[in-house]
């Protein structure tokens, strides 16, 4: 291949860059998830002031769409799991009490905190993969987490002492909650990077849908099944829900496409823009007032999450070449699979033909009975 002309090695190739498809591409689907954790948000937000405390309900119908769709795929291609199931369950426990927790801080404090401290997972995320999954991080790495602590320290501050807000009733127990979710988070996060080097996309999805909807199902009927009796289903009680778990299945679907084109630093980079649509659906669609420590925050955050998320050229090809060798792995499962299936098809078909081989006389023609 020949090399690259001097102009587009240099800083006039950089504009050239950025507007290439597959650049352009990952920066509309990092907008894309960025907007829907921004509508799961103001979806919840929106049944909380309604007076709907259901969170265990409201990702019930996200889990199904889970298990209907991957599962169907997973059913289709009959592969045999990777992973024991229990793993699977321990994962749908997480995640499904994480989903609760999150959803059910939003009774208790306002969207833009809510959106901001889910931040918190970040540190979390760094801690557990350090320790389980043995990952080096750098000091880089830890300043930028503590700069996003300083963030989430003035986002509590602020809803404790600031007079002039409509931040909900009790936001610091909000934020506490919204902090215990975002750790719940971090775990299911990094239990499902461990499970994805193991096996695929599809059967991750499939058994998270299975076990989450079981989970949920059993809780609803425990904590919530008078809440549901209570709920007057309305046009404006129902929208929220059906849009709360399509932006979810929607979110869930799309976070490993985004991970696949542009690598886990533009899909940080692009949840960070979900914070400042949360500040905009606050002022224009709630007319509220926001206090000027968010925006300080928010910039505490952001410089944190841009401080972790750079990487040297040397780790961006370092991490283009583990995708790619996961996702040859996977294509190679796959094939493997596949040729396993066709074995067995064809070790069922050469067992009939012996039998009917046996049915038939010496002289060839077909045995009376």
């Amino acid at each position: 291949m020949a090399p690259p002309p001097e102009e587009e090695r240099g800083g006039g190739g950089c504009c050239a860059r950025w507007l290439r498809r597959e650049v352009l591409l990952a920066l509309a689907l990092g907008q894309l998830i960025s907007l829907l954790i921004t509508s799961t948000g103001f979806s919840s937000s929106e049944l909380a002031r309604r007076g709907i405390n259901a969170p265990t309900s409201q990702s019930l119908l996200n889990y199904i769409l889970l298990a209907l769709v991957y599962g169907g795929i997973l059913l289709y291609r009959r592969q045999p799991l990777t992973t024991k199931w229990y793993y699977y369950l321990i994962l749908g426990i997480i995640d499904v009490e994480a989903n609760y927790i999150v959803v059910k801080s939003y009774q208790y404090t306002s969207l833009t905190s809510v959106m901001l401290l889910d931040c918190w997972s970040i540190p979390c995320v760094i801690v557990l993969t350090w320790i389980f999954l043995k990952t080096k991080y750098g000091f880089r790495k830890f300043f930028g987490v503590g700069v996003c602590v300083a963030g989430l320290i003035l986002v509590v501050f602020s809803d404790v002492h600031a007079s002039d807000r409509a931040k909900g009733p009790k936001p610091l127990k909000g934020d506490l909650l919204v902090i215990v979710g975002s750790m719940l988070y971090a775990c299911s996060n990094v239990t499902e990077e461990y499970l994805v080097k193991k096996n695929n996309r599809i059967e991750l999805m499939a058994m998270l849908g299975i076990f989450g909807a079981v989970i949920s199902g059993i809780q609803i009927s425990i904590l919530e099944r008078e809440e549901l009796h209570s709920i007057k289903w309305n046009a404006g009680a129902v929208f929220p829900f059906i849009g709360f778990a399509l932006a979810m299945f929607l979110f869930y679907s799309t976070v490993p496409t985004v991970l696949k084109i542009c690598g886990a630093t533009m899909l940080n980079l692009s949840l960070l823009t979900s914070d400042m649509w949360a500040v905009l659906i606050r002022i224009f669609a709630y007319h509220e007032k926001v206090d000027w420590m968010y925006f300080v925050a928010f910039a505490c955050a952001a410089g944190g999450l841009l401080v972790y998320s750079y990487r040297s050229s040397k780790e961006a090809d370092d991490t283009a070449q583990v995708t790619g060798a996961s996702d040859e792995q996977s294509r190679v499962g796959d094939e493997e699979s596949g040729i396993q299936n066709q074995v067995r098809s064809s070790f069922a078909d050469g067992n009939d033909n012996q039998a009917s081989y046996k049915e038939l006389p010496s002289n060839g023609s077909p045995s009376k009975n």
